[in-house]
C-alpha cells in the first residue's frame, strides 16, 4: 500500500490526484488527534515557563496542512509555484516543546532549482515558533530542512533544526491542495534570556 503511494514536493509534481473524501477525513483526523493530545497529555510547564537553555527538546509528529497553490511554467518541463498553507502540527517525545501546534506556512518552488519558504509555528498560549525552510523540492527529491530563527514568549531566541518529507493527498485543478509530512523529526532549544519578551526572534 505504501508503495503505491505517492510522495511529492510542494510545488511542481505529478498531474493532480484529487481524492477530496480523503483529503476530507485525513483533516477531520488531524483535528479530533489534535484535541485528544491535548486531553490526554500530561500537565505541561506554566503558561511563561521558557524552554531549557541547556538541553535540547527533541521532538517528531505529523504536519497537516491544506492551501492554495499557483502555478506557472518557465518552458519545457520546468515549472514555479508558491503555496500557502495552514493546518496542525502534532509533536511527540518526552522532551517535546508542545504537544499541538496551528502550523502556517508559505512556499516557493522552482522545479529545477528546489523550494524556499516560511513558517509559524503557533501554541495554545499564542507563542510562536519561526522557521526558514528549504528543500530540494525537484522531480528528483523533496527531503525539506527548516531552521529555527526565533521565536515569543517561553520561544523567545529559540534556535534548531527540523527535517521531514511532504506527500500531497490531494491536489486539485482549482489550485487547492492539501497533504501531510512523513517523517517529520527535529531538536529545538532557547539562547540565554534577554530583556524583551520577542528578544531573540525575529518575523519571518
Amino acid at each position: 500500500m505504501l508503495e503505491r503511494e505517492r510522495t511529492m514536493q510542494i510545488g511542481p509534481g505529478s498531474e493532480p490526484d484529487a481524492r477530496p473524501a480523503a483529503a476530507r477525513g485525513l483533516r477531520f483526523a488531524a483535528i479530533a488527534a489534535l484535541l485528544l493530545l491535548a486531553a490526554c497529555s500530561p500537565k505541561g510547564a506554566p503558561p511563561d515557563a521558557r524552554l531549557s537553555s541547556t538541553q535540547w527538546h527533541e521532538f517528531n509528529g505529523t504536519w497537516t496542512a491544506a492551501g492554495d497553490r499557483r502555478r506557472i511554467s518557465l518552458g519545457g518541463d520546468r515549472r514555479a509555484s508558491i503555496a500557502d498553507l495552514e493546518g496542525t502540527l502534532l509533536l511527540a517525545g518526552a522532551t517535546r516543546p508542545g504537544a499541538g501546534f496551528r502550523a502556517e506556512a508559505v512556499v516557493l518552488n522552482d522545479s529545477a532549482t528546489g523550494m524556499i519558504g516560511r513558517a509559524v509555528w503557533t501554541d495554545e498560549r499564542g507563542d510562536q515558533m519561526y522557521s526558514e525552510l528549504r528543500g530540494e523540492g525537484t522531480a528528483t527529491g523533496n527531503r525539506i530542512y527548516g531552521t529555527f530563527v526565533g521565536g515569543t514568549g517561553r520561544y523567545s531566541g529559540v534556535t534548531g533544526s527540523y527535517a521531514f518529507t511532504w506527500r500531497f493527498v490531494l491536489e486539485a485543478e482549482d489550485g487547492k491542495v492539501q497533504g501531510q509530512s512523513v517523517g517529520l523529526e527535529g531538536r529545538v532549544r532557547v539562547g540565554v534570556a534577554s530583556a524583551g519578551p520577542d528578544a531573540g526572534g525575529t518575523k519571518p
